[in-house]
């Protein structure tokens, strides 16, 4: 099982920052890493992460089909990454110096 850190911890239960309007539902929110350092069985930073549903979660992994290019994908996942990082940082969970 994965380390649940405090930032782990903190997507559940809340709205998916990535592909709005195709979301399943809050409860199945979870982190998802999307920085290039990672692979099957090795996660990036949870720096490098936004909060994600089951459904979004599938399409930016590839394990669901869309028809968002990977150019689209990869700005669907930068926006996400600023509207998960401004979350943390209201939760005191992520310091700006």
């Amino acid at each position: 099982m994965a380390k649940q850190t405090k930032i782990t911890k903190s997507a559940r239960g809340q709205d998916c920052t990535l592909l709005l309007g195709r979301c399943s539902s809050n409860e199945t929110v979870v982190l998802c890493h999307i920085g290039k350092d990672r692979g099957m069985g090795y996660k990036c930073s949870d720096h490098f992460a936004v909060y994600g549903c089951g459904n979004c979660h599938k399409i930016i992994d590839g394990q669901a089909k869309s028809e968002f290019t990977q150019g689209e994908l990869a700005e669907i996942k930068l926006i996400a990454l600023e509207r998960t990082q401004q979350k943390l940082i209201d939760k005191g969970l992520l310091n700006v110096v």
